[in-house]
């Protein structure tokens, strides 16, 4: 694609969503994203990393809160920094009351609602979390993972479509926001394959292409390889005109999360100069290693070491359709290691391994290696078997 073709793509005629001083959709620029790996009760490292990604470029930085104290501190954070502060909420929405006065979008996923209060109707915990969006002059980001949809939609599909209910539950709490009269959203639709990611949104964009998209490939795992994966999705969406704010989700130490408002400024400037390459298809026979990015709910830190451990020592059985997750913390890490053939998630002392959905124990940091390897190798040989 030549730099003429790409700058005659005409970008989905989104409307208008303001995020603190940036507005995306309707044509405005691509906005570029990270989000803060500190724990947020550290103020004053969780401004530091503020800082460097606003340094680095960033429009737009979400911060996690899954606790009353990860609350207040946020609200603390606001009054010290001048960015453009995303909340991310997880299982208690009702944090947002405390937080939606400092921020300038709230973040929430439609299967994580069910984690608190199950009692009570989604669309209940959304008109709420609607309802203080208004009043405190917030945007809404409705943030689907492929790892924790809505249980209600993933029973209406065979386990193998993993599509269709992603694309089924934004579309339903797109309009019921729109019901209520709350229109001020954008939506994400996330998976760790990239075609998965390119396909869901497509679909989504041809049913509601008024609605902005956050763009991003979930558990990409570590540069180059999360980079090039994620570039993959990116340039076939921006492409066809699909995307108004983009999130690089890299495995990275602390001191270098900056490298994914790096990583997002250049696929945005090579797709602008048509800079752009082949589709790969990652469904052909190759490793693939997909690793959460680091951020504030990982509770150990050796997670970050330990992704970079198993790349290293699964190079071997880099000609063969594996998947390996290597996911960061309890929240996502059980859900979203499901559809790998093995994962690992971490938790603060010990690594769960498991194959597909089931669990093969949990072991320390310093003994998981030689048991997955274990687990490869027997994987490898019945695929041998089986060829």
């Amino acid at each position: 694609m030549n730099v003429e073709s790409q700058a005659k793509i005409r970008r989905n005629p989104t409307r208008a969503v303001k995020i603190g001083r940036v507005i995306i959709g309707a044509g405005n620029p691509v906005a570029v994203q990270s989000m803060t790996a500190t724990h947020t009760t550290n103020v004053a490292a969780t401004l530091e990393q503020i800082q460097q990604l606003l340094a680095a470029g960033a429009d737009i930085i979400r911060v996690a809160v899954d606790s009353r104290k990860d609350a207040e501190a946020l609200a603390e954070i606001s009054q010290q920094c001048e960015a453009n502060l995303s909340v991310d909420l997880q299982e208690n929405y009702r944090l947002a009351e405390i937080i939606a006065p400092h921020v300038s979008k709230l973040r929430y996923n439609p299967g994580h609602l069910y984690h608190h209060e199950r009692e009570k109707p989604w669309q209940e915990k959304v008109k709420y979390l609607a309802d203080l969006a208004g009043e405190h002059d917030c945007a809404m980001r409705v943030g689907v993972n492929c790892g924790s949809v809505d249980p209600a939609k993933k029973e209406k599909y065979e386990p193998t479509d993993s599509i269709s209910p992603m694309l089924e539950s934004a579309l339903d709490h797109c309009e019921f926001l729109d019901s209520v009269g709350f229109t001020r959203y954008c939506v994400s639709l996330k998976d760790s394959d990239p075609q998965h990611v390119i396909e869901v949104n497509r679909r989504f964009a041809e049913q509601r292409p008024e609605i902005p998209l956050h763009l991003g490939v979930t558990e990409a795992g570590m540069p180059p390889d999360g980079i090039i994966k994620t570039r993959i999705a990116f340039e076939q969406l921006i492409g066809r005109g699909i995307g108004d704010t983009i999130r690089v989700s890299l495995t990275l130490p602390n001191p270098r999360k900056y490298e994914e408002i790096e990583a997002g400024r250049q696929i945005l400037a090579d797709i602008a100069a048509g800079r752009v390459r082949t589709v790969v298809d990652y469904g052909l026979q190759e490793l693939n290693i997909i690793s959460c990015p680091s951020c504030s709910r990982v509770e150990n830190e050796a997670f970050i070491d330990l992704a970079q451990q198993v790349k290293e020592m699964t190079a071997y059985a880099k000609d063969y359709a594996i998947t390996i997750a290597v996911m960061g913390c309890r929240v996502n890490g059980p859900g979203e290691t499901d559809d790998a053939d093995l994962g690992l998630w971490c938790g603060p002392t010990h690594v769960n391994l498991k194959r597909g959905p089931e669990s093969l124990g949990a072991y320390p940091y310093d003994e998981i290696l030689p048991q997955l390897k274990q687990e490869l190798d027997a994987l490898i040989a019945h695929k041998e078997s089986s060829a």
